[in-house]
């Protein structure tokens, strides 16, 4: 007879499971960074604590914490005008499941044109060239070219491929953090945004401002775009099961202008 414990604790260095007595495929306890989720975390701590807990080894000051809760709150829903939602939208309104209802908006969410992509670029380039903006176009061009899955970028990250202004959510947003979290980037952001949008020749997306947020939070760029992509789910799920509900005639197509309309020359 062996010795062997046949229901070994589970651990890694995020995570400590240990098993019930009787059913070695069930928690008895479970410990996130040495915290007892069950037994202390649940019903006292918040769900942002929890979140940077998965990806920290500590929680970051009081003041943080409020101002990656308050970024949590603006990303929750990137609404039906961006792709990933509106893919989510196709996927409810076409009946297919829920998985690939979010599975929709995280590929198509997932991209260098406001998507996690473009956020995990502008980290590198926050990390790279820090508040010189006039760099941050350099740097994207000096990158070598190679084969991959993201298409090469057409702008320098972190902007905003259409307009010519800030849009007022993204102002809004960067002075709300600005003055909760207090950390360097997001203050020289929101001081500097037009001089630096002036070198830059081109406007300020939201995803600027939240690389700056991670990056002051002490997140690396692959964090980043994990914490990104998984953010943006509430609102993409929302729209699904709403528009699941709709139909497809009570889909809010976006009007499309057809260059050579073959049903006018019909009719001319």
């Amino acid at each position: 007879m062996s010795d062997r414990d046949p229901s070994p604790a589970i651990r890694t260095r995020i995570w400590r499971e240990e098993p019930e007595p009787d059913n070695p495929f069930s928690a008895r306890a479970a410990y996130c960074r040495g915290y007892d989720v069950f037994g202390a975390m649940v019903g006292r701590a918040r769900w942002i604590e929890m979140l940077v807990l998965l990806f920290r080894d500590a929680l970051p000051p009081a003041a943080e914490l409020d101002m990656l809760e308050a970024l949590s709150v603006a990303l929750a829903n990137p609404g039906p005008r961006d792709p990933s939602v509106h893919a989510a939208m196709c996927g409810g309104v076409g009946g297919s499941s829920a998985a690939a209802s979010l599975m929709a908006a995280l590929s198509v969410g997932a991209g260098r044109v406001g998507g996690a992509r473009d956020l995990f670029d502008a980290m590198q380039v926050w990390s790279a060239c820090g508040s010189d903006f006039s760099a941050w176009d350099r740097h994207a061009a000096e990158q070598p070219k190679h084969a991959g899955v993201w298409p090469e970028t057409e702008h320098p990250p972190g902007c905003e491929p259409h307009g010519a202004t800030t849009s007022t959510v993204v102002r809004q947003l960067l002075a709300t953090l600005a003055h909760i979290g207090g950390t360097p980037r997001l203050c020289w952001l929101a001081q500097q945004r037009e001089e630096q949008e002036r070198a830059l020749g081109r406007p300020l997306a939201i995803t600027a401002v939240a690389a700056a947020a991670f990056c002051d939070l002490g997140f690396a760029p692959a964090e980043g775009e994990m914490l990104f992509l998984l953010l943006r789910l509430p609102g993409a799920a929302a729209h699904a099961l709403e528009q699941q509900g709709y139909g497809y005639k009570r889909f809010p197509f976006f009007p499309v202008e057809l260059e050579d309309d073959p049903l006018r020359k019909t009719q001319a």
